[in-house]
């Protein structure tokens, strides 16, 4: 199975879990943190504001997602063997 150890595919699932969970907690205090310190005078500046969380959003998704699993595969193969 392309050299995939289980013990790391188990740490990866839960790495996976653990950066989902960690995106919605720290997307959450971090857009809500921004969205207090908006100060968009016009609809433009408010889109373009709107524009940037989501791009920030986006980010995290795809950092959270990515990191978590590898390195909970290489905890998993590092504490269990592969």
């Amino acid at each position: 199975m392309l050299g995939l150890s289980v013990a790391g595919l188990v740490g990866a699932a839960v790495g996976l879990a653990l950066g989902y969970v960690d995106y919605r907690v720290v997307s959450g205090v971090v857009i809500g943190r921004l969205r207090k310190l908006d100060r968009s005078q016009s609809p433009e500046e408010k889109a373009g504001f709107e524009w940037k969380i989501q791009i920030l959003r986006i980010v995290l998704f795809g950092l959270t997602i990515v990191a978590f699993p590898v390195i909970g595969y290489l905890l998993g193969v590092t504490i269990a063997g592969g």
